[in-house]
């Protein structure tokens, strides 16, 4: 008898297992592929900054520079969206603050809208440097920093609230922006600003926001995966 419970509760222990780990796999591709997706998208917007048109160059730049970055933002993606609900969890404290779809969708379009002011806004030396494309002028680094800041709290704040989404949100700007000028400083990765410190005057606010973003993707999957159909 004891035999046939152990092997029941092995089986049922199985069962759940095997289903855990697929709707973790499950969850990580739905991640990886926002990741890249968004990636695509965001990498166009830089690139129309210096483009008054829509020429067909853009787009072979878009599939063919750089092919390794919408793999690794997927990558990053997935691995943020997987660890939001994982430390929701562990420090007890469930996320429910505006969890539906329609609130994941307007964070993404804040996001994106975030990610293009960056794209349109100069300091002021900067601005003459280009004066063929409409830009927002700034009067310096510093000012562009605090005002993009300023958005990704915003949008912290609309769409999440949580300690864990901004500590989480904090290390991801870190460790992106840390890696994104390693790969700068090495020549693996540049950018067509003239002025480096303009690009790393919104780098953090761009990485946190996006951070916060895919937290809240994967917080939403999460929350679907564990709710049940329910009989009526």
């Amino acid at each position: 008898m004891m035999s046939i419970i152990t092997s029941v509760l092995s089986h049922a222990y199985g069962s759940v297992h095997s289903l855990q780990s697929a709707n973790l796999i499950r969850r990580g591709l739905v991640l990886f592929i926002v990741g890249v997706v968004l990636a695509l998208v965001l990498n166009l917007l830089q690139i129309q900054r210096n483009v008054t048109l829509f020429p067909e160059e853009v787009l072979d730049t878009l599939f063919s520079s750089a092919w390794w970055i919408p793999l690794c933002c997927g990558t990053a993606a997935a691995v943020v969206g997987l660890l939001y609900p994982c430390l929701d969890h562990h420090l007890g404290e469930p996320h429910k603050f505006k969890r539906e779809w329609a609130s994941v969708m307007r964070c993404i379009a804040v996001f994106v809208g975030i990610n293009h002011a960056s794209a349109v806004s100069l300091p002021i030396p900067l601005m003459k440097l280009q004066s063929t494309s409409q830009k927002l002028d700034f009067a310096n680094n510093v000012q562009l920093s605090l005002t993009l800041a300023a958005l990704s709290l915003g949008l912290w704040w609309t769409f999440d609230r949580s300690r864990s989404g901004f500590g989480l949100g904090l290390t991801t700007a870190f460790l992106a922006t840390l890696i994104a000028q390693l790969l700068v400083y090495n020549g693996i990765y540049q950018y067509t600003s003239p002025d480096f410190l303009y690009v790393r005057s919104w780098l953090p606010c761009i990485f946190f926001s996006g951070g916060v973003t895919v937290g809240n993707i994967g917080r939403q999957l999460a929350m679907g995966s564990t709710e049940k159909p329910h009989n009526d």
